[in-house]
């Protein structure tokens, strides 16, 4: 494992108690920073910190949920009295169906937690790290954000938005210390896969040219070093994670 250094740093990682949120959170301790893992299942949260050790910290929250993302906030500042990192990684597929047959209520969940549930924990931290005259935003995105994957319609139009907004961030930010990026994978396999039918994985993996997944370690190196203080000239951008698939 190359060395990243996050000495003395402390990230926000939601959805940090399972797949890529755990994965970016073992990557940052790994790199000497600590973690407060975001996350809405408390059980599976609290599983997380006994095998993550001492510099992590957890809240459960349901980041779609603006109260709730406060408080978060709030209780992340009261125990570690900083944020320097956020990492956006909460997010659900949806049902794998046609867009005349999605069911509204299933939309609306994705858009809540994939976008709106982002745009809450951005619009609460930043000025967090506005005041500190520094932060690193990752947003975990998707490469369906960029092809639209049939029978995901609401995850890729969620994706899709995640790239537009940070982008737009990374701008509204440049004159601080902020540094806003987002990344876009191609499937990496994790309990997310749950979620999804296994024709629809199957045409996912169809589509990367080094006709493998992606795994929660590769993905977290990246994220991992977006985080950094290393990563000073990038805002605003997008690094693919796809195998090979992305053209653009």
């Amino acid at each position: 494992m190359n060395q990243l250094d996050f000495q003395g740093r402390h990230a926000v990682v939601t959805g940090g108690a399972t797949g890529l949120g755990y994965a970016v959170a073992q990557r940052l301790l790994a790199s000497g920073g600590s973690v407060t893992l975001w996350d809405r299942d408390a059980a599976t949260l609290q599983r997380a910190l006994a095998q993550l050790g001492g510099r992590a910290h957890g809240v459960t929250v349901d980041v779609a949920q603006h109260e709730s993302v406060r408080a978060a906030v709030q209780a992340t500042r009261g125990h570690a009295g900083r944020i320097d990192a956020l990492v956006n990684s909460a997010g659900i597929t949806g049902p794998n169906t046609k867009v005349w047959e999605y069911p509204v209520d299933a939309w609306r969940q994705v858009i809540d937690v994939n976008l709106n549930g982002l745009f809450l924990c951005c619009r609460e931290v930043v000025p967090v790290m506005r005041e500190a005259g520094y932060g690193r935003i990752v947003n975990i995105a998707s490469v369906a954000g960029k092809d639209g994957n049939p029978n995901a319609s609401a995850y890729s139009a969620s994706k899709a938005a995640v790239i537009a907004l940070t982008k737009s961030l990374g701008k509204e930010l440049a004159d601080t210390g902020v540094r806003v990026n987002c990344v876009t994978p191609a499937a990496v396999k994790t309990a997310i896969f749950d979620q999804m039918t296994e024709q629809h994985i199957q045409f996912m993996l169809s589509k990367i040219p080094l006709g493998r997944f992606g795994t929660p370690e590769e993905v977290a190196a990246m994220v991992g070093w977006l985080c950094t203080e290393d990563c000073s000239f990038s805002t605003g951008a997008v690094f693919d994670l796809s195998g090979g698939r992305s053209t653009y």
